[in-house]
């Protein structure tokens, strides 16, 4: 009787063991590999991307505005891809401009004043891929901000445009190379 008992603990340790072998092995054979950069870029077919100038086009502007787009652009591209950056004839190719840079009323106070206003910035974009052309498209992109209409927009002005920026850029990054 005892001979069985420990045969039974014996036999219960080895298939325990078993499992949990079987466990590991699934765990570390079957993997799920997500970029949470984002590329999924072919590097044996495309190799460069060229990123022409976003000139300002909006009936107002302000002046940095371009040069913080366009530094963010690249550096979006330069840091999440392998890509590297031409001037012409480029695999990829963006191009556009900034079309839009409006304020609006967004809420009213009590008193009937303004309470917030929604800043809104809008790029077009032009993206050509000369190794897949079905992949080609113009659209434009936008994001909005507020900020309390007691602030002055040129005391928050900066922030506010690199958020908007950081969000269309974004969008431009994922549209363009991450095919979400």
């Amino acid at each position: 009787m005892e001979l069985k008992t420990k045969g039974k603990k014996i036999h219960n340790l080895v298939r325990r063991c078993a499992n949990a072998l079987l466990l590991v092995l699934l765990c570390t054979a079957c993997s799920v590999s997500y970029k949470f950069n984002g590329a999924s870029i072919d590097y044996e077919k495309t190799k460069t991307i060229q990123i022409d100038n976003f000139p300002l086009r909006s009936a107002y502007v302000w002046a940095p505005m371009q040069s913080i787009f366009q530094n963010k652009l690249t550096d979006l591209y330069a840091t999440q891809t392998k890509l590297r950056l031409v001037k012409k004839n480029g695999d990829l190719q963006l191009a556009g401009e900034i079309t839009g840079f409006d304020q609006y009323n967004k809420g009213i106070s009590s008193d009937g004043y303004s309470s917030q206003v929604q800043l809104k910035m809008t790029v077009n974009v032009r993206f050509v891929n000369n190794k897949n052309h079905n992949e080609d498209f113009e659209r434009q992109f936008s994001a909005t901000t507020e900020y309390d209409s007691s602030q002055q927009l040129t005391s928050v002005q900066e922030d506010l445009v690199t958020q908007m920026v950081k969000d269309i850029t974004d969008q431009i990054f994922n549209t363009t190379v991450a095919n979400w």
